[in-house]
């Protein structure tokens, strides 16, 4: 929602203990999110079938319908008998402040989820993401996957900022892929007490987003693979990026594609989100993201992608 004044206006300061006050909006938007899902919508985008795992509650329906119509599978997602969808709430005056609230909801109810008899229905899994979900839940996932064998991807993003130590290492120990932002990799290393290189000795390949500048990929003994960021992006609005650059880098991943290609085609997937406000607005044709492939990464990234994405219209 957005408010056409400054809420410093109706606030004063030695009652702040007392506050309440209320603020007429000028508009509401209403967007599909959440880290699990937008990854999954990327997935389906570029003709991949995920399975999205997690708790909502029944008012999931009409959100359900539009993930299944892009190629997701949520015959997984656990409905809640008595609470709503988690759910961000922000409002934002004239200079960019903010009052925001996140309702969690029946994402508590994701620690209630067992992966084995998903795997049963659906098959061995390439890789189980365990991205920001109810904490318990991350870390019986995690420790799931290990006792299963399942190999899994390590994605705390915004659950950093709370978890201890411990937790942190607990989520990323044994990891095949670790994804993070370049703030989130130096909170890791702060939280855990693990350098750089203790951190990258624990996971098969880190891989961090930097922005406008591109990414990084590390894998212990190899050379550094850094990469630029799709060329011509108009950024418009930056919510849901990283998920989308997650998506790309999976799809590309799953086509047995190498490490620079999924890190160009999380890139180009990336760009589209930027460039419109919503984190799942965004479309394309085999064409256009081809095209658009090839001009920022050159002829034959395109061509080694092109046969992968001739299902899409």
């Amino acid at each position: 929602m957005g408010f056409g004044g400054r809420f410093a206006d109706s606030l004063v300061v030695d009652q702040l203990d007392k506050l309440s006050v209320s603020f007429l909006v000028d508009d509401l938007e209403i967007r599909r999110g959440g880290v699990a899902a937008n990854m999954s919508f990327g997935l389906g985008r570029l003709g991949l079938r995920p399975v999205l795992v997690g708790a909502a509650g029944e008012d999931f329906a009409g959100y359900r319908s539009w993930l299944e119509r892009h190629g997701v599978d949520c015959d997984h997602v656990r409905i809640s008998e008595s609470k709503h969808t988690a759910r961000f709430v922000c409002t934002t005056d004239t200079t960019g402040a903010q009052f925001a609230s996140f309702y969690p909801g029946a994402m508590s109810e994701a620690r209630l989820l067992e992966l084995a008899p998903i795997v049963a229905k659906v098959g061995a899994p390439a890789y189980v993401l365990i991205g920001a979900d109810d904490p318990d839940g991350m870390l019986r996932h995690t420790e799931e996957c290990r006792q299963r064998g399942y190999p899994f991807i390590a994605d705390p993003s915004q659950q950093l900022a709370f978890a201890e130590g411990g937790v942190i290492r607990d989520l990323i120990d044994g990891a095949t892929i670790l994804f993070s932002n370049e703030y989130e990799s130096a909170m890791i290393e702060q939280k855990t007490g693990w350098s750089g290189a203790e951190v990258l000795d624990r996971v098969g390949t880190q891989v961090t987003t930097l922005g406008a500048e591109g990414v990084r990929i590390l894998r212990a003994g190899e050379e550094p693979i850094e990469l630029h960021a799709a060329r011509g992006v108009t950024a418009v609005e930056p919510t849901g990026v990283g998920d989308a650059f997650r998506a790309g880098y999976l799809a590309a991943a799953a086509w047995g594609l190498g490490l620079e290609r999924s890190a160009q085609v999380g890139c180009v997937l990336a760009a589209y989100v930027v460039e419109t406000v919503g984190t799942q607005e965004y479309s394309f044709t085999s064409e256009q993201f081809l095209g658009r492939l090839g001009d920022s990464y050159g002829a034959e990234a395109a061509a080694d992608v092109a046969p992968h994405l001739a299902r899409l219209a």
